[in-house]
């Protein structure tokens, strides 16, 4: 028996049907404008102006359900314009479906990340739910996204202001909870602390709660007011960096042995794809640059740190931050070859970031601001990571460098206790075991 083959749409067809559809809507005539789109469909399912031309003629005469239909066949069929996943989600919102409304809404974002009504969108469903911490960073969003509002589209300024109305109330509850809970701290601390020490704290608690304005340095999250933004500090002011810069051999056997092993790298940048983070595009996921991370965001990490005991001692002689599900860090960085790190900064200044390159080919650099060096095997060095920096391996062989985070030196002890309670206090605000965000 002969087999069936499944017959093509003719395109010169399926091109007058679409002509004679755009003519019928462009006279009014909508009855005969989806007769003809309902024709395209029966030859070529997937059409995406005929599903997109429908579901506008079912939304606008109230058929939700059709126009959702066709609208998921839509998105399943094409993706790629973010207007139909707008759509969708509007479509979505009015049938109240949250959990399909936030679906279309990442898929929008997913194909921008940068899209102004996407992540009003997300803030407003966000709100609506209740889900505090999650509308803040959608509303934070909106804010660095948006242009001001006099610039807006005159329909979209209302929801661009309710966002950033909420953030700020956000921000004045935040502050207004943290002084509370940070209350009988200070007031412990108060004959530790000298006024500018005072002073330092409560400007950056400020800062970051949005009651003062911050400027150079840029830490993506917590900016102390105060410590000096150098580059790179002196390597004489760290003496117990001698003690790892001796036991450089020992350290990168260590890691030479979790490289033989194949187990315990990870990408270091792992971003999901809704989130707007164009400069890290090109290493999102990807092993070309890549992590062995003994501790991660305060804890020793399981199956690694016992590999590397001899690291992990050292590590307990640094002045290391305490800050609870956040730091410490220490790992293993790897840089494939020809692999470049994009200018980025770091989250905050109350840490600094200190590199023990272990194994450095030619052809590889480090650029802090307006300072430009050469990792040297053995020879250590401590760096603000809040000012912008980057990194690159143009050779063809690996660049490895032990990294680890501590507190920056200028901090009284009474300074670094505050600022542990603060990260706890964040902590009980948000109902997070720790991270970056608020």
């Amino acid at each position: 028996m002969q087999q069936a083959h499944t017959q093509q749409p003719d395109p010169r067809q399926l091109a007058t049907l679409e002509r004679d559809a755009l003519q019928a809507a462009n006279r009014g005539d909508a009855q005969g404008a989806a007769r003809l789109w309902e024709s395209i469909l029966a030859r070529s399912p997937g059409h995406p102006r005929a599903l997109r031309s429908l579901s506008h003629l079912a939304f606008q005469s109230g058929d939700l359900a059709r126009a959702r239909g066709l609208l998921d066949r839509l998105v399943v069929a094409d993706g790629r314009d973010i207007q139909q996943w707008l759509n969708l989600a509007v479509v979505c919102l009015a049938m109240r479906d949250d959990a399909a409304e936030e679906a279309a809404i990442r898929g929008a974002l997913t194909v921008d990340a940068y899209d102004l009504v996407a992540l009003v969108m997300r803030s407003r469903l966000f709100i609506r739910q209740g889900r505090r911490q999650e509308a803040a960073g959608a509303c934070a969003a909106v804010a660095a996204v948006a242009p001001p509002l006099d610039r807006l589209a005159p329909d979209l300024q209302p929801a661009v202001r309710e966002a950033l109305a909420w953030h700020a109330d956000y921000n004045q509850e935040f502050g207004g909870y943290l002084d509370d809970y940070l209350a009988p701290r200070l007031r412990e601390l108060q004959g530790a602390m000298g006024k500018e020490e005072l002073r330092r704290f409560r400007d950056s608690l400020d800062v970051m709660t949005g009651r003062k304005r911050r400027y150079e340095p840029q830490p993506q999250l917590f900016h102390y007011q105060g410590l000096a933004p150098a580059p790179f500090f002196e390597r004489a002011d760290f003496p117990w960096l001698d003690a790892f810069e001796a036991a450089t051999g020992e350290i990168r056997a260590e890691f030479l042995a979790a490289q033989a092993a194949q187990q315990g790298f990870s990408p270091y940048i792992d971003y999901s794809e809704d989130q707007p983070l164009a400069q890290w595009a090109e290493l999102n996921k990807s092993l070309n640059w890549s992590a062995f991370r003994l501790v991660d965001n305060g804890a020793p990490v399981p199956g690694n740190a016992d590999r590397c005991p001899r690291t992990m001692a050292l590590l307990q002689g640094a002045p290391q931050p305490d800050q609870p599900g956040r730091t410490p860090s220490a790992m293993f960085s790897v840089l494939e070859p020809h692999t470049r790190i994009p200018p980025h900064t770091g989250v905050s200044n109350v840490r600094l970031v200190t590199h023990l390159p272990l194994i450095v080919p030619a052809g590889c650099g480090f650029r802090v601001g307006n300072d430009t060096r050469a990792w040297e095997p053995g020879k250590a060095w401590v760096f603000d990571d809040t000012i912008e920096h980057e990194a690159w391996n143009d050779s063809g062989e690996l660049r490895v460098v032990l990294i680890f985070d501590i507190w920056h030196p200028q901090l009284s002890q009474a300074e670094r206790a505050l600022i542990t309670a603060m990260s706890a206090g964040i902590n009980a605000f948000t109902k997070s075991a720790g991270g970056f965000g608020l």
